[in-house]
């Protein structure tokens, strides 16, 4: 029996079964940000240390991402989705109630560990289930889950927070991971296990290198970069790490990772993409809604909503390339979704800083087309020529290619705009000399009837503004031109043959 051999309806219900399990960690990496201050005020955490909220879910995801290949042929990857599904779940509940920020760490670090193997095992499960030629279709429902939560991810932790209490965005998961579990655990198929021996040392090198990582990136505004003994140590760490990994999995026996995997070209080129899809989609999401709410006043549930049209143009996207890839070939699928993501960029740097919300929208949409259309068109390409024993590494390495992708994003757009607006506010501060600063402070004292000293505060205060407006423009335009310069290598991409990576072996029915 091949393994998409599923009656209809079952298969449906394994889709929502994962779907739903996909959701509830892709809703944790952007939901917790917004509660942050209410925790920390709860907890008694002070600002530095509330952030390590957010850290050790993002460490304890990257370190135990690559694993999931092996656990998965070691255990199978029905029983070990079920586990991970249960332990996500019960680590938001022990993040609900705990009451202390160690606490929080810990339960956080457990959330990230579980929920680092739902993403790729999901994946890998619908690549099974669904036939080849279907295998767009499929992506574009799991893209639907990984693209909206971090959209929706802010706007529902906000909506939650303000309305109920902080404790109810970890809540929220309980009662979604219940039916998750239980529906993976009824109709998903048993898949055949493969063990082979556990690359302990491989492991241990790469832990170390995305732990470094990821510190480093989370840490390095706060401690001002490369002014930090400590980013220099973390960077340090991570380059030799990185590199012994590399010379490990090239020359080592039974390496973490199938060397076989970084030589099908479409696969290799496929990871790069997917983390410019992370830089795009999560440094965006780290800029937009704070130019939303500090320069143009809108409060935290309306930048939500304002975000929401990327949502909607990214369903859009994902249920029509669904179709369009059977009939078109999907490398000019992926041209095109750059294409758009740049355009979007673009229209982007047109703001101006007195506007309604027209261009925020349609921005939003055309970007959320780009990237529905880049999503659902690289992972099918990635996958069309690759074993499907090879399936669920496969995907643990496009999830850590776009975690990466977006950590890095996240900090380079961060970085830029510290550097950028000090720029702009030095060249701004440049044209109020002693010659005409005293008119324009007369001037507006008379006109506001307040004292000069006010009057200074608030030029002050305008410069401020627009330094900061045009620090957000130019960190769009190097995303826009980042985005445009990778558009060439989708020549390097290998158009999918018929009847690649067809079957594969037999999935058991319970």
């Amino acid at each position: 029996m091949e393994t998409h051999a599923l009656e209809p309806g079952r298969r449906l219900l394994v889709t929502i079964g994962v779907m739903l399990a996909v959701l509830i960690q892709v809703l944790d990496t952007t939901i917790a940000n917004v509660a942050l201050p209410h925790m920390q005020a709860s907890l008694g955490a002070t600002q530095d240390s509330i952030n390590w909220v957010l850290t050790s879910y993002i460490v304890a995801s990257a370190i135990a991402i690559p694993i999931a290949g092996w656990l998965a042929d070691k255990i199978g990857r029905k029983r070990l989705l079920v586990m991970a599904v249960i332990a996500f779940t019960f680590a938001s509940f022990l993040c609900a109630i705990a009451q202390s920020l160690s606490q929080m760490v810990i339960f956080r670090a457990l959330q990230g560990v579980s929920g680092a193997f739902l993403v790729p095992l999901s994946q890998a499960t619908l690549f099974d289930i669904y036939p080849r030629e279907k295998h767009a279709q499929a992506m574009a429902m799991f893209g639907g889950g990984i693209m909206i939560g971090p959209i929706l991810g802010p706007l529902l932790g906000g909506w939650l927070t303000d309305s109920f209490d902080w404790r109810w965005v970890f809540l929220v998961n309980l009662p979604i991971g219940a039916i998750a579990a239980l529906m993976v655990l009824r109709y998903m198929p048993r898949g055949s296990l493969n063990p082979r021996k556990f690359d302990l040392f491989g492991f241990a090198l790469i832990g170390i290198a995305l732990g470094a990582l990821q510190l480093m990136l989370d840490r390095g505004q706060q401690l001002d970069w490369f002014q930090s003994s400590e980013i220099w140590f973390e960077l340090a760490v991570t380059i030799a790490a990185f590199w012994m990994f590399i010379v490990h999995t090239v020359t080592g026996r039974d390496p973490l990772f199938e060397r076989g995997m970084f030589k099908d070209r479409n696969f290799a080129t496929g990871m790069f993409f997917m983390a410019v899809t992370g830089v795009l989609l999560l440094a965006g999401l780290a800029l937009l809604p704070p130019l939303l709410q500090r320069l143009y006043g809108y409060s935290v549930l309306q930048s939500g909503e304002l975000t929401m049209p990327r949502g909607v143009g990214t369903l859009i996207s994902m249920l029509t390339v669904g179709r369009l890839a059977q009939k078109i070939d999907l490398r000019i699928l992926v041209a095109l979704g750059m294409g758009l993501m740049g355009a979007s960029l673009y229209m982007m740097t047109g703001f101006a800083l007195v506007q309604g919300a027209r261009p925020v929208i349609w921005s939003g949409v055309v970007q959320g087309l780009g990237l529905g259309m880049l999503f659902v068109t690289i992972q099918a390409l990635a996958f069309t020529t690759l074993e499907p024993r090879l399936r669920t590494a496969a995907a643990s390495l496009l999830n850590l290619a776009r975690n990466i992708g977006g950590s890095i994003g996240i900090s380079v757009v961060t970085a830029q705009l510290t550097r950028n607006l000090q720029v702009a506010h030095s060249d701004i501060g440049a044209h109020i000399t002693d010659e005409n600063a005293p008119t324009a402070l007369g001037a507006l004292a008379q006109q506001l009837g307040i004292p000069a000293q006010s009057a200074l505060a608030m030029i002050d205060a305008e410069v401020n503004r627009q330094a900061a407006f045009i620090a957000y423009l130019d960190d769009f335009k190097l995303m826009m031109w980042v985005t445009f310069a990778a558009i060439p290598l989708v020549l390097l991409l290998k158009p999918p043959k018929p009847g690649a990576a067809g079957g594969g072996p037999p999935m058991a029915m319970d």
